[in-house]
């Protein structure tokens, strides 16, 4: 009886344990960790995708068949979908990558050429030049440069500059359109030749490194998010049809930018409001429904929404849907008025001087540097985003400097061949790689294959660049707020609580939408403004191209409160994040920066990073 009372004793106690049990307090939720490097990327920066594990024609096969499969797929779900893309995968992703170049790259020349005198046989030499260079300047960025996935594109810093160059008295006051366009040419080349020099300087010399480590996590999140918000003009804007008929100098040059991107989404509703719900649709929701062993539905999006709405806009071009619309939105909508595939040769390989001497101007030349200057800041904000949506640890300081330093390498090629335009990294490619969760290097060099292949190739690459560039610019919606949400991330290693960091990202974040706004639509737009007064026109680009720049405003913005403001103690260290980001400083104070940013073929011990 005592062992039972002893038993019921130990079992009241046990009871009374589990009561108490019942009593503890819930857990503290706690804040989610700080992740240096992001996870849930399926691969990282060296770690490619499959792409040679069977034979190259299965592999062909694979790419050709993408869109029959995906369809099939749909209708019956018994078809080896896996296994095709198991084949080909990074075959098929750098296509992706290279359909989405194709915007920037037959955009820029498309508004340049024809107000140079050129025609449609000009037109599609320079797309097929720029397209040839920016595939060789990403093989160079991604083997030499920072070796980062990213692709190097035409920026449009340097539309102002180059219209104004084609503006000049110099080359208008020539009759014979094709004349005017080569000498238009060879002015633009000339300038670039020079730019290219001082990208150069300030890249390899090591003065943008410089410049770089006095950024902190604080000042880099306003940097990198108006590295994509900054370019919310390209997908929905808001400018007026009739601001296009002002062709006052300086207007003109807004305008003569605009006047394509004005009309790409908002005037083309019908085919780029569907791309955006589109893509949406089958990256974001399409998963939930489908379920597989591999992800291809938000890793193959891009293509196949633009292969859906590219036959959806050649039904409406075949039905009659614009043969009664404005020009403009003929030029903009249909599927066969961008002149490409009659205009372009079967096969032409893009040469340095092919337009003949470059010819020299200094006013010319500083606009130029200018465009330069923001394009730094802009690359620099992309390298940023394109790390972290690598998987990698932030990019050190050396590293960002000698990838800006092959960007003007990319830049002088452009100068050389014979481009109306520099490079800059590319904001929306930066972007696919968040939305595929695929950061490979090895992607985006297949990617700069293709645009060589197809740069050479004319009749084929034209047929792919007369994708209707609404459709492009509705994925930049998407795309640029991949890569300006990448920006916030940086937040994570900033006190929040602190009302010195809450005033630096709010009025970073403000003066870095109103002053370009102000730019483009008071000191651009109003003639009779005082400050347009100025003699000399070079110096007015230089202010337009630089405070025009989203990024490069909110840049400095922070750059400069985040080293004035307060002096620099240990607490605010802590808020600004500069105590976890000084390891990040160095190239050599983390040794996995080794892992993602070593040079090949052992060349780091010739050109060793600081």
């Amino acid at each position: 009886m005592a062992q039972v009372g002893a038993g019921a004793a130990g079992g009241g106690g046990g009871g009374g344990g589990g009561g108490g049990a019942n009593n503890k307090k819930p857990e503290e939720l706690q804040p989610h960790p700080v992740k240096e490097q992001l996870p849930g990327v399926q691969y990282c920066i060296n770690s490619p995708p499959p792409w040679r594990q069977y034979s190259p024609s299965i592999s062909t096969f694979a790419f050709l068949l993408t869109f029959f499969f995906y369809f099939c797929f749909l209708l019956t779900n018994f078809f080896p979908f896996d296994l095709i893309f198991q084949q080909a995968e990074a075959i098929v992703l750098g296509f992706q990558h290279y359909i989405l170049t194709l915007g920037i790259t037959v955009l820029i020349p498309s508004i340049i050429v024809p107000q140079m005198g050129g025609g449609d046989a000009e037109k599609v030499r320079v797309i097929q030049t720029l397209l040839f260079v920016s595939g060789l300047s990403t093989l160079f960025q991604t083997l030499f440069g920072s070796r980062l996935p990213t692709v190097a594109v035409g920026s449009y810093a340097y539309i102002v500059p180059t219209t104004s160059i084609l503006l000049s008295s110099r080359y208008t006051s020539y009759v014979n359109p094709h004349e005017r366009f080569v000498l238009t040419m060879r002015g633009i080349q000339g300038a670039l030749i020079i730019t290219a020099c001082f990208q150069m300087v300030m890249g390899f010399l090591g003065l943008w490194r410089n410049a770089v480590r006095f950024l902190s996590p604080l000042a880099i999140v306003p940097y990198v998010t108006f590295t994509g918000l900054g370019l919310y003009y390209l997908g929905f804007p808001s400018v007026r049809c009739s601001s296009l008929l002002n062709y006052h100098l300086l207007a003109y040059k807004i305008n003569l930018f605009l006047l394509v991107i004005s009309i790409q989404l908002a005037k083309c509703v019908e085919i780029g409001l569907p791309q955006i719900v589109a893509i949406v649709f089958i990256a974001q929701y399409l998963p939930n429904y489908l379920k597989s062993k591999r992800p291809f539905c938000d890793r193959f999006a891009l293509l196949f929404s633009v292969g859906l709405v590219w036959f959806f806009a050649q039904l409406l071009t075949a039905s009659g849907v614009y043969n009664h619309r404005r020009l403009v939105t003929q030029i903009s909508c249909r599927t066969d008025r961008s002149g490409l595939v009659t205009s372009a040769p079967w096969f032409y390989i893009p040469y340095p001087l092919q337009w003949g001497n470059p010819t020299f101007n200094a006013e010319e030349a500083f606009a130029m540097m200018a465009a330069s200057f923001v394009s730094l800041f802009e690359s620099t904000g992309t390298f940023f985003a394109t790390s972290r949506y690598g998987s990698a640890t932030p990019v050190p300081p050396s590293v960002v400097s000698r990838g800006v330093g092959w960007l003007g390498v990319g830049v002088l090629l452009n100068g050389m061949f014979g481009s109306v335009t520099g490079l800059t990294a590319s904001v929306e490619n930066a972007g696919l790689l968040a939305l595929t969760k695929v950061g490979s290097r090895r992607v985006i060099q297949i990617s700069a294959g293709f645009m060589i292949f197809f740069s050479i190739f004319g009749k084929i690459g034209a047929f792919f660049a007369s994708v209707p560039l609404p459709i492009i610019a509705a994925t930049y919606c998407i795309l640029c707020g991949y890569v300006s949400s990448a920006g916030l991330g940086f937040l994570q290693f900033c006190n929040l609580n602190s009302f010195r960091t809450k005033f630096i990202l709010g009025f970073s974040f403000f003066l870095g939408i109103s002053v370009p706004q102000y730019f483009r639509e008071y000191y651009q737009l109003h003639s009779k403004c005082d400050l347009t007064r100025a003699s000399s026109g070079w110096f007015n680009d230089v202010v337009i191209v630089i405070f025009s720049s989203h990024t490069t405003v909110a840049a400095l913005v922070a750059l400069f409160l985040d080293r004035t403001l307060c002096c620099e103690t240990e607490e605010t260290r802590k808020d600004s994040g500069l105590k976890w980001w000084e390891k990040f400083s160095l190239y050599n104070s983390d040794v996995r920066n080794d892992e993602f940013y070593a040079l090949p073929c052992r060349l780091n011990k010739l050109f060793p990073a600081l």
